[in-house]
């Protein structure tokens, strides 16, 4: 095989992975707008406020979907590590999210149920591209490919059974 078919397989696995973090993060969107929109309905929260915890609740939800769907092939070994990553990363999310969503509530006085919304999904929308890149660089590390290890593996076994030098001579 060249080396057309090595970048096909990294596109595939690319591709996959984009499915299942769109599969999740779909359903997170769904968790986000529909709190969002009953802590509006339930509520006298401001705005950004209900946004805010609606995101968290979505945060939360979304963390299981990734470490358990779409990432479950990844490391493991590092939870704290990786939770601590993931909540970084995801308050950095909420702050471009809930940015976008304050910048058309108070600086445009943008603030109709519709309005809202659409731009609670603007913001989703932006703060997903940087989730998306971020969890897959820095928090869900992938772990090597099997059939790397494998080769590495008989690469050693084979060079351990090679003769030393000293060997050779006597």
């Amino acid at each position: 095989m060249g080396h057309g078919s090595s970048g096909e397989g990294r596109l595939r696995r690319l591709v996959h992975e984009l499915v299942k973090f769109g599969a999740v993060g779909g359903a997170g969107l769904l968790v986000n707008l529909g709190v969002f929109n009953l802590v509006r309905h339930v509520t006298d929260l401001p705005v950004v406020r209900a946004s805010v915890i609606a995101t968290v609740v979505a945060i939360a939800f979304n963390y299981v979907g990734f470490r358990y769907f779409a990432y479950r092939d990844r490391d493991k070994s590092g939870r704290t590590r990786e939770m601590t990553l993931f909540l970084l990363f995801s308050a950095v999310g909420l702050v471009i999210e809930n940015g976008l969503l304050f910048l058309a509530t108070y600086g445009f006085g943008w603030d109709s149920p519709l309005q809202s919304n659409v731009f609670k999904f603007l913001g989703i929308a932006v703060a997903t591209l940087f989730r998306f890149w971020s969890y897959r660089t820095w928090v869900f590390r992938a772990i090597p490919l099997r059939g790397a290890v494998a080769g590495a593996e008989s690469m050693l076994a084979a060079e351990s059974r090679k003769p030393t030098p000293k060997q050779r001579v006597s």
